[in-house]
Parts: C-alpha cells; sequence; structure tokens
C-alpha cells in the first residue's frame, strides 16, 4: 500500500492540503553537538525553492513514527530547506538516523514571522538561549544580506557549556564581520573556555545600540525571554519592539489539537512570533 508521502507526491489536490505532509529528499545531515543535529532538504519532485518568513515553522514527518513542529533555521535566499533540532523525542531521535537519500514529509510553512522590515533603519538586538539560535538564524541571515538598511546589529547568544554552542563555524564568519556583533556566554566554563560565564542577560550591558531606536528579536527558555525582556526595559526599549518566539507544545500546527493553547491564543496560528504586550500578561501566570 502506498505510503501517505508517495500519495502526496502524486496528487496535486492531496499534496496542497495543509493536513499531508509533501516528500522531501534529505540532502544532508550535520551534527551540530552531541544531541543536536541539523538537516537539509530538497523537493523530491523537482519543486521550485521552498520559500518562508524568518521566524516561520515546518511540521516534519518521519514515515511511521510521526511527525514534529521545528522552526526554519536556513538563509530564505538559500537553495536548500534546513532545519535545526534537538533529538530528544522519537520522531526527532528517528530524524536524526536518517541519512542522505532518505525521504520526509514536510507541512508548511506555517506560523507569524520576525519583523525585519519593521526593523529596517532601526538597531536589531539578537538574543539567543541554547537551542533558540536556529530559530532567529533565518531573520539574522536576511538583515545581514540588506545589511546598508539597518543600523547596529548585535547578536547576543547563552549557552550551558562551551560544547553546546550552535553553527560554530558561522558564529566566527559572524565575529569576523565589522557591522556585527557577536557576544557569547556560557552557564558553566570548561577548561580552555575564555569567555564569558553568566546568564546571557549579563550580555546586554556590553552591547551598544540605542535604546531609544531598537527592535529586539528573543528565542529562549520562557524565563530567559522573561528576565530578558525585563532588562530590555529597563535599558529604555520600547515594549513594543520587543519580539519573543513562544515555541513550546505544538503538535499538529493548525490549531486544530489545542496542545499549544497560550491563554487566549494559539502558539501554532497567532505565533510563534509575538510582540511582547500581546502575550505580557500570560507569561507570569504559572497555570498556563
Amino acid at each position: 500500500m502506498a505510503s501517505v508521502l508517495e500519495l502526496s507526491s502524486d496528487r496535486t489536490e492531496v499534496a496542497a492540503s495543509p493536513m499531508l505532509p509533501r516528500p522531501f529528499v534529505i540532502k544532508k545531515v550535520r551534527r551540530e553537538t552531541e544531541d543536536t543535529f541539523t538537516v537539509e532538504l530538497d523537493p523530491r519532485e523537482g519543486r521550485s525553492r521552498f520559500e518562508f518568513l524568518p521566524g516561520q515553522f515546518n511540521m516534519l514527518y518521519v514515515y511511521g513514527v510521526g511527525e514534529v513542529p521545528i522552526s526554519i533555521s536556513g538563509d530564505p535566499a538559500g537553495s536548500t530547506l534546513v532545519h535545526t533540532t534537538r533529538a530528544v523525542g522519537a520522531v526527532t531521535k528517528a530524524m536524526a538516523e536518517l541519512r542522505r537519500g532518505d525521504v520526509i514529509g514536510i507541512r508548511g510553512p506555517f506560523g507569524t514571522s520576525w519583523p525585519v522590515a519593521e526593523a529596517r533603519n532601526k538597531d536589531v538586538v539578537f538574543v539567543a538561549g541554547g537551542i533558540g539560535l536556529p530559530p532567529l538564524r533565518p531573520a539574522l541571515c536576511e538583515i545581514l544580506s540588506h545589511r546598508e538598511s539597518y543600523g547596529k546589529v548585535v547578536l547576543l547568544y547563552g549557552t550551558r557549556t562551551p560544547s553546546d554552542i550552535l553553527f560554530k563555524d558561522e558564529l566566527e564568519q559572524w565575529r569576523a564581520r565589522f557591522d556585527l556583533e557577536v557576544f557569547i556566554t556560557v552557564d558553566r566554563a570548561s577548561a580552555g573556555w575564555r569567555g564569558n560565564v553568566g546568564v546571557v542577560t549579563t550580555l546586554i550591558q556590553k552591547a551598544g545600540f540605542d535604546s531609544r531606536n531598537t527592535l529586539a528579536m528573543i528565542v529562549g527558555p520562557e524565563v530567559m525571554m522573561r528576565f530578558t525582556t525585563i532588562e530590555f526595559i529597563k535599558r529604555g526599549v520600547n515594549p513594543d519592539s520587543i519580539y519573543l518566539s513562544m515555541e513550546r507544545n505544538m503538535k499538529c500546527g493548525i490549531g486544530l489539537c489545542g496542545h499549544c493553547q497560550f491563554g487566549p491564543v494559539f502558539i501554532c496560528k497567532d505565533g510563534p512570533v509575538f510582540r511582547y504586550p500581546q502575550i505580557k500578561d500570560l507569561m507570569v501566570k504559572w497555570e498556563i
């Protein structure tokens, strides 16, 4: 019997459904850290380049296992579809075992995007905690490709240990640029680490930006995002210029299952990117 992936490639009316995946072929699987990996994908049927907005996510389906929502982490101008994730559940662990030429299903893109257009002519500060760097990478790539349209651009990145740092080669390339400031910190230093030690909020004071004309984009654990937002507001950044990605507990991607309900909103439909005032009150409610 044909799989869902085989059916969706043969019937255009099925492939157009947001409930059924389209087949993509794995071009490359790259190990980033001990438990985090990146997959690069190409459409199986030679379709045009996968278009998306920075901040959106896809539902990735491993045949016979299930599917999982993962933010798109590649350059929007790139020729391949890129996802970076941690192998923590049945689906992502199975995905980590796939190899070049294997086929997985893609539904999407879904969700709201980072405000790269609104950020024009402003200073832009990206703040990532741990696995929060991949969802920010498309927006950073987009801004760097139109660098002349933005003010100062800063990346603040924090991880648990030096071995948890993602995209090490690309981070070195970014740090070598004269038009981008990159600050990295770790919670616990290991032998040989000569960089910053402490939570990512301690980096905000190191970054020189115009608080009155700054847009911030933040991804990480909710407690980290909450305290990072507080620090930005203390520095004088307008709360309306602070954006957060609330990626958690998403299951279906289209608001049917209810797993991602966050008070009156559904993260998969109304997010995952929110302006801070939209969810300010929800972030301090323990029952949510």
